[in-house]
């Protein structure tokens, strides 16, 4: 129980650091650079934090207030503000959903970059909440170009597009390929990027648009579909559940890891002038060849274990996205360290570790699990 208080006090307390972390700097004069992300607690906006930490950057992240700490992804790197020699990332209350919020920071912290990475960024969950992905993913980037664009100090923007836009434009996709979006998130994107060109072109805003393909890691959200499959591979693997449940499985996607893609975010903002550019490993894969390459890794035989499940058919398919890179890699001197493979390797090797950890809980009757067939 002292333990159990314990922990409690700690969240309080960086909590409250959180809401009170209102130095722009860490110390006074500092002549480092300036990072503003949002979605920071995201896949992406971990490994952007960890790259610019290592850059020298001082970052500052966006979060939304939530009853639940969501900041797993970033705990590693978390040091209490209050250590302002050494908290070289702060976390602060706002929302793209509020532009007042925006606008504070954004005049507090005079930041040399931001990074729009915040979205609801589930396709399948956009269709059910289409009005709030279209407000978040849409008009929140909006929001935070007016707030850049007003800002006495003029940063540098860089939006996170997504290859979902293109939709059924047939592949290879490339920056002059037209959008054909099918689903409220990929139509959200579109927007989204033509008010980033528009700011460019009409203020002079230094703004680009990264038009990522799909990038995985082992940071990877549960509810998409790599990540569900490597979690299932982990937990088959160690007996505690037997099938897995998914839609489409000839979809094909262009798959590359999230922590080689924002290096190219960082990138686009070093260039002497703004663009927008496709990000991808130019190869692509079907989410069957996904699951062949999890389940063989660990000696398992997919079809054993998949069940097609109709409620994970999207009302709009994507059928194959496949990027075309290349003036990425000749302008930015950009090109993906790991491949498909690596990829799938080192995302089943960690599910199988929790798998791991779940087990000694679960045999010791601490956790259910059997909750899932």
């Amino acid at each position: 129980m002292a333990s159990h208080e314990s922990n409690n006090g700690a969240n309080e307390n960086k909590e409250k650091a959180h809401a009170a972390s209102a130095v722009p700097r860490s110390i006074p004069g500092d002549q480092r650079k300036v990072a503003l992300i949002t979605g920071i607690t995201g896949q992406d906006g971990s490994y952007l934090t960890e790259f610019l930490l290592g850059k020298g950057y001082e970052v500052h992240g966006l979060i939304r207030r939530s009853s639940n700490f969501n900041t797993s992804r970033l705990d590693h790197l978390y040091v209490d503000p209050h250590n302002a020699a050494k908290a070289r990332m702060k976390l602060h209350y706002a929302d793209l959903s509020d532009a007042s919020s925006l606008r504070r920071w954004v005049d507090a912290l005079l930041p040399d970059e931001v990074y729009n990475l915040a979205a609801q960024s589930h396709v399948a969950v956009s269709f059910e909440i289409p009005d709030y992905t279209a407000d978040v993913v849409a008009t929140g980037a909006l929001r935070l170009l007016e707030a850049v664009r007003c800002s006495p100090k003029a940063a540098r923007y860089y939006q996170a597009g997504s290859s979902e836009m293109f939709g059924s434009t047939p592949p290879p996709q490339s920056e002059t390929s037209p959008f054909h979006p099918r689903s409220p998130y990929a139509a959200a994107k579109v927007a989204a990027h033509w008010y980033t060109v528009n700011y460019r072109e009409a203020y002079g805003v230094f703004a680009c648009n990264g038009i990522l393909f799909n990038h995985e890691s082992p940071r990877r959200g549960e509810n998409f579909v790599t990540r569900k499959i490597t979690r299932a591979v982990g937990r088959i693997r160690l007996g505690l559940q037997t099938k897995i449940f998914l839609g489409n499985l000839s979809a094909a996607r262009d798959w590359g890891f999230a922590g080689d893609y924002v290096e190219a975010m960082w990138m686009m903002l070093q260039q002497e002038e703004a663009g927008d550019y496709v990000v991808a490993t130019e190869e692509s894969h079907t989410v069957e060849e996904f699951l062949q390459a999890a389940f063989g890794y660990v000696g398992l035989d997919w079809k054993e274990h998949v069940v097609i499940d109709p409620r994970y058919f999207r009302p709009a398919e994507v059928d194959s996205l496949k990027g075309d890179s290349s003036k990425a890699r000749k302008a930015l001197g950009w090109k993906p360290k790991v491949g498909f493979p690596e990829l799938v390797k080192m995302m089943v090797d960690q599910d199988v570790e929790i798998a791991k950890r779940e087990k000694v809980l679960a045999d010791a009757g601490y956790i259910d699990a059997h909750q899932q067939p």
